[in-house]
Order: structure tokens, then C-alpha cells, then sequence
């Protein structure tokens, strides 16, 4: 049985790495203000930016599905690990030995699942790109050279070659200390008469890498005429490789792809070798499935839809090529980016390209392109015979439901009139008028008889927090919701201070400490200012406050909120004693008015008749809190 990670050694870890660098290698982050960054959230749908992450705090939150924690907590997230697994994970990269408590550490025995079998993929790749050298190999070297690849291009793909015989790398890789077990379960090897056998055997070996750089699975090139088996023959799913969701490429695009906020997107792995070796170093490719929803989520983190953000597919100019193409228009208006396809003149492929004319013919190929869906909209209206009314009535049909689909009203408008002019349809409007009506009656349609939509639980959500109501009884297992964000000015004042306490309590500090809960009027504010008192005050916070404030919470809901406050931006371009001044005052002076109110209320209630003593009192502190209040309102911070 595993042992515990020594807490030391999690501390260590979780302070070694950087959050803004592990979040970096799964989307596109940009300056958010206030120390903070911003991008598209991995964790949910969105077309505008609401995941932000606190370089000097540690910390992630997203405020559209409040997701939110730490380095661990997003690496457990996203790659579905555990917490051991994350800590090993993360321990590896910082360069980091753990240590095991109940006893000692077994590197074999001890590490999760995933942890596994990405090392045995990595030590399989390394494996491969070893035999590549070998002269059974030289067939392999041979196809590389044909299509314009020498050594150092094979070396920065990491392009190896899997031996013919029956087990080679199975028995490797038994030596290595990795069991049959996990051999069949990374898809390495299958199951053969007498056990485990080589699943790739004779042939030119790519490792496909998720887009944090680890090695999940291989694409495997059929070089013999005696080779049975398919053209390319992919990694089956397993645990870590999920065909509809890794790009080949992507780990040595990604950087590029944010800083220039374009994608390219070709058919496979030649194609991708030789963009990257042209200088289009954007390019990726599907693995062994048609490009899909899946595959434009881990692009959209990366583009983050900042309205120059274009998408170009290089399929081939064949039968084959235009359907795929077509296919891809499908899911077009799951992107925000701007769509295009690039054929080359000869219908060639990007590798083949490249050979006939060189680097720059590719560099050449995405510059002259095609919009997407006017391309999707030819290849549709070319079936039709345009020179007869009854054709033209045809594939106004077929085109219009596509063109109604466009979300966005001005550009739906302008792609109708272009299919109008695509038809030879001299009536403009009635083409317009017709993806019009389309339009709406899809959105009718699928507006019928449905469960609630996100957005409109995201809406409900908000109203019952602009409300005021909110659980603190019992968490829900996922909070959901948007953030609070409470309508009136008291609610906005007493966030404000509570962000001030976790970001920068030494400026409100001892001041904040003499504060009670019931001086913040929304419950769940409430439960963070006595999350900060049970995390022993503000006042000379440790290194891990935070930390501490968190752990603190009662629940998860109470816990994201302590996150969110931590990591959202503060309202003020200077943020110093004065302004921290300022948010004190504004929260006890409401407190104070409160109160007063609240004696008021009491006095009237007691009327003439009553206890003279108890009236007396109650009008002694209703003179004392009324000079509090105005002391506040001319001293500022300094009658605190």
C-alpha cells in the first residue's frame, strides 16, 4: 500500500511550482491587472474570459463556474488525477524527492495510475527513437529521406522505429520494472498466444504528446508490403489517450499558436513535420479522427478569442479532403475565431508541397485562403444545376439552414447575400428573409421541450444571490452559479474589504480583527470574515495564510468563495493604507447605522411608558454610537 506524502514535501512542491507556469501549459494567459492573469476557463464553456490566476498567491479561480484552488487542485482538475498522482507529477518537474511516510518510498509499487503509464510511454518513445539507428531501421530512414526529412528533423519530432519482432520493446519495458498489467493498459502491447506482445512492430514510430508535453500515444507508418495491417495505425483508448481529444503538434505549437493567436490545421504527421520546418509553426493535426468538438475546446483556451484569432485547414483538394473540410464546418460556430481553408493549387498535401517547391510553398499555402463556410457553401452549390430555376430552389434548401446557423446576426446577414450572389438569386432579400426565418425557427425549435440551459441556470443563480439568498447549510457537492456579486453598495464595500484582508492583510491589520462577523450583511461574506478569525486574524499574517484561511472553511462553497476573493482583482488603481482606510470605514460606519436604526426602533417601541431606566440606557447608547458615527464620517480611519 502506498504510503502519505510527507506534508513537508506537498508544501515544497505546491511552492515550487509556479501556478501561472503549469496553467500556461493548458491555455492562454494575459495581464488581468492588479498581478493577476486572466484566460479562457478549461473547465467550462465561455466566450470571454473569467479564469483568473494570483501568481503571488498560488491560486486559480474562475468566476463563470467557480472552479478554483491551487497548483494541485488545477492539475488534479484537469488531467483527472489524484492528489498523490498530482504531487508526484508536479514533484518530477521541480526537480523534487518525496518522501513517504508509513513506510518508505517503492517507486514501483507507489505511484498512480496515470503517473505509470505516462512513464512507460516516455521510456517507449525514447525506446523507438534508440532502434531508429539500427539497420533494420534503415527502411524507416529511408521514408524520412524520400519525403525531406533528415536526422536532426527526425530527432526534434522525436520520430523513432518499433522493431519486427514479436516483444522487443514488451520485454524492454519488463525490465524497466513496469507490469503486463500496465503494459496492455497503456496500449503498448496487446495480448498475444503467450502473453503480451509488441502492438507496433516494424514501422516508423511519432509520439503524440497531450498539450503539457507528455507522452500519451503513438502514430505508427506502414513501411513493408507484407505489413497487413492499416496505413497508420494509432494508440488505442486507454486512461491517458483519447483520440478525440490530442492534437499531434500541439505541444510544439501552443506557445506559438497563443503569440500569434492562429492555428493551422493539417491531416498528419508529415504534414505537421514539414509546416514547423517551413516556418509555419502553428501547425497540428487530428490523430486518426475527424477534427471536432473536443479538438476545438484545446484550441480556443489557446487563441482565447480575441477577435483576430484565425483557424486555417490545409485539407487536401480530393474527394476525401473536401469531405473532412465539410466536416469541420460542422463545428464552425463552436469557435469565436475566424475560419478559413487553404488548398494548394495541385491539391498537394503540405509534405508533398514542400518537396516539390520547397519551404516557401508552404509558408505560401495558408496566406491565400478561403473562408470556411464559403467553401462548405460551393461545394454544396456546385451539386446543383444553377441554370435551372428548380436547381436553384435545390440548393437555396440545402445552403440556407447552413448560412442560419452563423450566430452572429450581422454576419449571417452578409454570408446570405453572398449566397444569394453564389446562386444567381437576383432577389437579395428573399434569400435573406429565408435564412431569417431558418434561422429563427431553429432556434424555436430547439427551445422547446428542453431542460433548463446552462445560461439559464448561470441567470437563476444570479438572481437568488442578488437576493441575498444564499446556502451555507449544507455545500453542494459542485457550486455553482456565478459570482457573488451583490447589487447594493454595502455588499460591494464589505467584498472589497474582505478581498483587502486576504490579499493585503497587513493593510488592514489590527483594525479588520476587531471587526465581527455581523458587521457583513451578506451570509456568505460572513462566513469569510470568521474563516480569517478561526486562521488566527489578519494581523501579522504567516506565508501561508491563505492556506490556513482556506482550510478554515467549513465547507467547499465557503472555501471557493475564500479562493475567489483571493484572486479577484481589487477595484482601486492604488491600493494603500488610505483606500484600505476607506473600505474599513465604509463597513463599520454601515454597521454603526445599522445599529442606530435598529435603537431606534427599540425607543419607539418602549414609548413614553416605558421602564424609565431602560429607556435611559438605550438613549445613553443611541448618543454614543450617533457620536461614533459622525466621528467616522469626519476622522476617517482614525476613529477606528
Amino acid at each position: 500500500m502506498a504510503g502519505r506524502i510527507n506534508d513537508d514535501d506537498v508544501k515544497a512542491v505546491r511552492d515550487a511550482v509556479p501556478i501561472d507556469a503549469v496553467v500556461s501549459e493548458y491555455l492562454q494567459l494575459r495581464n488581468a491587472g492588479g498581478g493577476n492573469l486572466k484566460g479562457l476557463c478549461p473547465f467550462h464553456d465561455e466566450k470571454s474570459p473569467s479564469f483568473q490566476v494570483s501568481p503571488s498567491k498560488g491560486l486559480f479561480h474562475c468566476f463563470g463556474c467557480q472552479e478554483g484552488g491551487d497548483t494541485i487542485a488545477f492539475v488534479m482538475k484537469i488531467d483527472h488525477l489524484s492528489f498523490s498522482e498530482t504531487v508526484e507529477r508536479l514533484a518530477a518537474k521541480a526537480g523534487i524527492t518525496l518522501r513517504y511516510e508509513e513506510g518508505g518510498y517503492n517507486p514501483g509499487h507507489q505511484r498512480g495510475e496515470r503517473i505509470r503509464l505516462v512513464e512507460a510511454h516516455k521510456v517507449a518513445a525514447q525506446f523507438y527513437i534508440d532502434q531508429l539507428g539500427s539497420p533494420e531501421a534503415e527502411i524507416g530512414r529511408k521514408f524520412l529521406a524520400e519525403r525531406g526529412f533528415d536526422q536532426a528533423a527526425a530527432e526534434h519530432f522525436g520520430v523513432g522505429y518499433s522493431p519486427a519482432g514479436w516483444d522487443h520493446l514488451t520485454r524492454f519495458l519488463r525490465g524497466k520494472g513496469f507490469s503486463d498489467k500496465e503494459l496492455i493498459l497503456s496500449g503498448i502491447s496487446q495480448d498475444g498466444r503467450r502473453g503480451p506482445i509488441d502492438r507496433f512492430r516494424g514501422r516508423l514510430m511519432w509520439p503524440i504528446r497531450d498539450v503539457g508535453g507528455d507522452v500519451v500515444g503513438f502514430g505508427a507508418r506502414k513501411l513493408r508490403d507484407d505489413d497487413n495491417g492499416p496505413k497508420y495505425l494509432n494508440t488505442p483508448e486507454t486512461p491517458i489517450y483519447k483520440k478525440s481529444q490530442v492534437l499531434y503538434g500541439i505541444d510544439l505549437a501552443k506557445k506559438d499558436i497563443a503569440k500569434v493567436s492562429r492555428a493551422v490545421v493539417v491531416e498528419g504527421y508529415t504534414d505537421v513535420m514539414a509546416c514547423h520546418l517551413a516556418g509555419v509553426t502553428t501547425a497540428i493535426a487530428t490523430c486518426g479522427t475527424a477534427f471536432g468538438g473536443d479538438h476545438i475546446k484545446i484550441l480556443r483556451r489557446l487563441l482565447m478569442d480575441n477577435g483576430s484569432a484565425r483557424v486555417i485547414f490545409t485539407f487536401d483538394g480530393d474527394a476525401a479532403g473536401q469531405k473532412a473540410a465539410l466536416r469541420a464546418f460542422e463545428d464552425d460556430q463552436k469557435f469565436a475565431a475566424e475560419t478559413y481553408i487553404a488548398i494548394a493549387p495541385d491539391g498537394m498535401d503540405p509534405c508533398d508541397l514542400r518537396l516539390a517547391k520547397g519551404d516557401q510553398a508552404v509558408a505560401e499555402l495558408v496566406e491565400p485562403r478561403t473562408p470556411l463556410f464559403e467553401f462548405a457553401l460551393r461545394q454544396i452549390v456546385k451539386r446543383y444545376d444553377l441554370e435551372t430555376p428548380a436547381g436553384r430552389a435545390a440548393a437555396l434548401d440545402e445552403a440556407a439552414p447552413i448560412v442560419a446557423r452563423i450566430k452572429n446576426i450581422a454576419s449571417q446577414h452578409e454570408v446570405a447575400v453572398q449566397l444569394a450572389g453564389m446562386l444567381g438569386i437576383l432577389d437579395t432579400p428573399f434569400v435573406v428573409k429565408r435564412v431569417a426565418q431558418i434561422a429563427r425557427w431553429q432556434r424555436d425549435r430547439g427551445g422547446r421541450g428542453t431542460p433548463m440551459s446552462a445560461t439559464q441556470q448561470h441567470g437563476a443563480s444570479g438572481a437568488r444571490r442578488a437576493t441575498g439568498e444564499y446556502e451555507t447549510t449544507q455545500a453542494p457537492s459542485t457550486p455553482a452559479g456565478p459570482a457573488l456579486n451583490l447589487r447594493s453598495p454595502a455588499h460591494r464595500t464589505e467584498r472589497e474589504l474582505l478581498k483587502l484582508a486576504l490579499q493585503r492583510p497587513e493593510l488592514v491589520s489590527p483594525a479588520f480583527d476587531a471587526y465581527g462577523a455581523d458587521e457583513f450583511t451578506a451570509p456568505p461574506y460572513a462566513a469569510v470574515r470568521q474563516c480569517v478569525q478561526e486562521a488566527g486574524g489578519a494581523t501579522g499574517a504567516p506565508a501561508d495564510y491563505l492556506s490556513v484561511v482556506r482550510e478554515a472553511a467549513p465547507n467547499d462553497t465557503v472555501r471557493a468563495l475564500v479562493t475567489e476573493l483571493a484572486v479577484e482583482t481589487l477595484f482601486a488603481k492604488v491600493v494603500d493604507e488610505v483606500y484600505a482606510g476607506a473600505q474599513l470605514v465604509s463597513v463599520r460606519l454601515r454597521a454603526v447605522d445599522r445599529r442606530i436604526q435598529d435603537i431606534q426602533g427599540s425607543l419607539a417601541r418602549l414609548g413614553a411608558n416605558g421602564d424609565p431606566a431602560q429607556v435611559a440606557a438605550v438613549q445613553n447608547e443611541l448618543w454614543v454610537l450617533t457620536q461614533y458615527a459622525q466621528s467616522l464620517r469626519t476622522n476617517g480611519a482614525a476613529a477606528l
